[in-house]
């Protein structure tokens, strides 16, 4: 089973964009861990630099992360760099489903709750872990800890767990 907790990598905007996550011209590439590299290579984004993914399993955004184009390819690059985890306000909902599929967790959590995240987690170094039987996100940084509830559904939980549609067919079929 992939891992649902780590390092939190902050990204500060909305409308975050596939072409963004993984740029076009590496689609031809045959195999996940070709993709590595380029993850959020042409996010534009003050303070972010490609240095700040290394050692993060967890990424915190605002609305509507994953728009654009209905391809896998942007999981791919997130799960080949250690990112199970996407906590949003909002997904686009192939992207979304993609992660599903994948077997990674998009978690979307109410505007309130993404801002008391980026208000008192942004800047400092954060961990998460997802208690994915009890529907919690458990934060911590150095000088706070918070208990966040989140609800996916029970199919979406399954195909987590099942480390994607694959392995759910496998089981299942």
């Amino acid at each position: 089973m992939k891992k649902f907790n780590g390092n939190v990598l902050f990204l500060d905007r909305s409308d975050i964009n596939t072409d963004e996550i993984i740029p076009a011209k590496y689609l031809t590439e045959i195999t996940k861990e070709a993709l590595k590299p380029y993850l959020l290579e042409d996010l534009s984004l003050n303070g972010f630099g490609i240095e700040d993914i290394k050692d993060k399993a967890v990424l915190v955004t605002r609305a509507n992360f994953g728009c654009g184009s209905s391809r896998e390819h942007a999981p791919w690059a997130l799960e080949v760099n250690g990112i199970n985890v996407v906590i949003a306000e909002s997904f686009a909902r192939i992207f979304r489903q993609n992660m599903y599929n994948c077997g990674m967790f998009a978690i979307e959590l109410p505007s309130e709750k993404m801002e008391y995240l980026f208000e008192n987690y942004a800047g400092k170094d954060t961990s998460i872990t997802i208690d994915m039987d009890n529907d919690k996100i458990i934060v911590t940084s150095s000088d706070q800890s918070d208990e966040l509830d989140f609800k996916v559904g029970e199919f979406d939980k399954t195909l987590v767990k099942e480390g994607g549609w694959v392995g759910y067919a496998d089981k299942n079929y």
